[in-house]
């Protein structure tokens, strides 16, 4: 009776292991596998094409031949396109700007009706250079600048040219999600002098200045 009881026992047992594996089996043909979750990388890419605007303010020098150097000042916007890329860290670029520009100043030294010199517009066409700390960026820039340059004077016709010069500088951007970025920088802009001359009551050989040092922030969004 004993032994009976004792092969009942290990039948069962027997029994429910092998159920248990099967169900486990069937479980396992139920219920797809688990699947590891894709990578993410935390690391902001700069790379790609790019609009904003720009706004901000400047103030700096012009010189007339024999009459003055005085001081310059007025706010600026407009707008910027550019491109980025990225290699690791590094991010290299070019980027081009056009700005509405109320830059100017008048002095009365040797002059008493008032000579002015005015800046209505401004350009930059510049090179830039970063360094990526993820989605922050500090970098260098330098290039070409253009804009025009009235100068003025009561009881005389004046002269306004459209000259080139070169610019420098540097800044930090910040990107507030995937593909918009905001910025700040500076930019020394120095358009050269020309000729006013007689125009502007000076000498045959007078010229007129115009440099400014620029602080500008935007807001840029990629494509």
């Amino acid at each position: 009776m004993k032994r009976v009881l004792v092969a009942s026992v290990g039948v069962l047992a027997l029994a429910a292991a092998t159920g248990t594996v099967a169900g486990a089996a069937d479980l396992s043909r139920g219920y797809p596998a688990l699947v590891k979750a894709p990578y993410y990388s935390p690391v902001y890419n700069w790379t790609g094409f790019y609009l904003g605007i720009n706004g901000g303010g400047g103030w700096g020098r012009s010189a007339w031949t024999g009459v003055d150097t005085f001081d310059l000042s007025g706010g600026l916007i407009g707008a910027t396109i550019g491109y980025n890329w990225q290699f690791s860290q590094v991010v290299v670029g070019v980027e081009g700007d056009i700005d509405w520009s109320g830059i100017k100043g008048t002095t009365n030294t040797l002059c008493p009706p008032g000579c002015e010199t005015r800046n209505s517009w401004l350009a930059t066409v510049r090179g830039r250079a970063g360094y990526a700390f993820d989605r922050l960026m500090p970098f260098v820039t330098a290039g070409l600048a253009a804009g025009n340059v009235r100068a003025t004077v009561p009881g005389f016709p004046g002269g306004t040219v459209t000259t080139a010069g070169w610019t420098i500088g540097a800044g930090l951007e910040f990107a507030v999600v995937s593909n918009v970025t905001v910025k700040g920088e500076y930019l020394y802009v120095d358009l050269g002098d020309y000729n006013c001359g007689f125009n502007c009551g000076l000498l045959a050989n007078g010229n007129v200045s115009f440099h400014a040092n620029i602080f500008r922030a935007g807001l840029n969004v990629r494509f």
